[in-house]
């Protein structure tokens, strides 16, 4: 069994309430940090960990944290990203529903290590009913005198907001969840400046996600050196996966990075393998918005070595043979899967939810769309196939924001690593224009007959 260090007490009945977690040793790293750490001490082991940023970039967080300006005689704020709306990314969402006082302890800690006296968590509008969790659990923080004025007679005083957005996937940016956080459209900002000099209200300030924030519990109560011996090279300690598609036990799990994929996706502490009777077909590892994995390319490298669920072994290859950790966002798909439709539901997801700020973004995935529609239902061509690959190479890298880059990575691997299918769309409208893409007993001859 693996050690688990987000998720050690999660079944324990009563968790979500203040005196079952602290009971099961719970705030001890607030104690520790405010009684007999300096905010330095506290971002030093941060450091000495080797955390990772767990929303998907992966950016070292003690680093960032190194960057907030602590020169300015302005306020400096900490921001909790709770926006989690990728699709196949739900760990934050199950972390703040079942183990709510794990992040407000993390926040008061982290807090403390920046000096913000008042901190946000930005949360997706559709999760209503944490907002009335986590809101709870200040509450009972607060009452315990773990929140408020002179927290355990430290005198570091700290106030925690919940802000509900409108539920925008653009608002998981940083800085347009700033934007939105001020109460403006939730538009990307351009930097420099970036955040940690000029963020919320133009003041000093940092923004990490649910996960990066409560495993700054685990670093504090152990140290940052001893969380740093778990995992595998720069992928330190443990992270949080949601796993989902055609598996026989999709769900949320903690593992040790460096865990090999194979053991991951097919051992029955994990995911228990692909749904009975079918094969594993592509493997999107780290989210909608980073590229797929046909299955030989997820279990080895192109070099033949074994894949690891780690930053570096999953990245192993670049784009043109590897993928992303990114969010842990898992989604497996068996043979089944029409890889064509696919890509539309992405793309169709990504067009969506862009704000339109920049023309190749707001135009590119739109157009991705239509193309994407029309050769799902049998009327595309030869050429559109091409044609998306240089629409997705025209949005990639020129936008303001990620989004841009989310939206195109799918497609171009997506084309990458199954031409044929598409090809298949254009060569066979006849099969694929008024019922979903089955993989019939006709499906691989005539796929042959492509290939030919």
């Amino acid at each position: 069994m693996a050690r688990k260090l987000l998720l050690e007490n999660i079944n324990v009945p009563g968790i979500k309430s203040f005196d079952v977690y602290r009971a099961k040793g719970g705030y001890r790293s607030v104690e520790k940090a405010l009684k007999t750490m300096s905010p330095d001490d506290v971002m030093e082991e941060v450091k000495k960990s080797g955390l990772r940023g767990r929303g998907g970039a992966g950016f070292p967080t003690g680093m960032k944290w190194s960057f907030l300006d602590r020169k300015s005689d302005k306020p400096r704020y900490l921001v909790c990203n709770a926006d989690e709306s990728e699709p196949g990314t739900f760990k934050d969402r199950f972390l703040m529903e079942y183990i709510p006082h794990l992040l407000i302890e993390g926040l008061i800690v982290s807090s403390y290590s920046l000096g913000s006296n008042t901190t946000y968590i930005y949360i997706r509008g559709e999760y209503r009913w944490i907002v009335d969790i986590l809101e709870h659990a200040i509450a009972e923080a607060k009452h315990n005198g773990f929140l408020g004025k002179n927290i355990l007679g430290s005198g570091y005083d700290l106030e925690i907001y919940v802000q509900p957005g409108g539920g925008a996937y653009i608002c998981g940016e940083e800085t347009a969840l700033i934007e939105s956080l001020e109460g403006k459209r939730g538009n990307p900002r351009m930097k420099p400046p970036f955040p940690a000099i000029s963020g919320l209200y133009n003041c000093p300030t940092v923004v990490n996600n649910v996960e990066t924030l409560a495993t700054v519990v685990p670093i504090i109560n152990m140290g940052g050196d001893e969380y740093a011996k778990i995992g595998v090279g720069r992928s330190t300690g443990t992270k949080l996966i949601s796993a989902c598609g055609h598996m026989n036990k999709p769900g949320v799990y903690e593992i040790e990075l460096g865990l090999p994929v194979d053991e991951f996706l097919n051992s029955d502490e994990y995911c228990g393998g692909i749904r009975t009777g079918h094969t594993l077909k592509a493997v999107v590892p780290g989210g909608s918005s980073v590229p797929i994995l046909p299955a030989e390319l997820f279990y080895k490298t192109k070099e033949g070595v074994a894949r690891l669920m780690s930053y570096e072994s999953l990245s192993e290859g670049g784009f043109a043979s590897g993928s992303m950790l990114g969010s842990g966002g898992f989604i497996a798909m068996d043979e089944t899967t029409c890889i064509v439709r696919n890509l539309w539901n992405f793309t169709r997801f990504y067009h969506h939810e862009s704000c339109g700020q920049c023309s190749p973004c707001r135009e590119g995935t739109g157009w991705m769309e239509k193309v994407l529609h029309r050769l799902e239902h049998g009327h595309g061509s030869m050429s559109d196939i091409d044609l998306l690959v240089d629409i997705a190479k025209k949005i990639e890298g020129n936008t303001i924001c990620p989004l841009g880059d989310a939206a195109a990575w799918p497609v171009a691997s997506h084309i990458r690593h199954f031409r044929e299918e598409f090809e298949y769309h254009v060569k066979f409208p006849e099969k694929v224009a008024h019922s979903p893409f089955a993989h019939s007993a006709d499906y691989k001859r005539e796929l042959n007959t492509v290939l030919q």
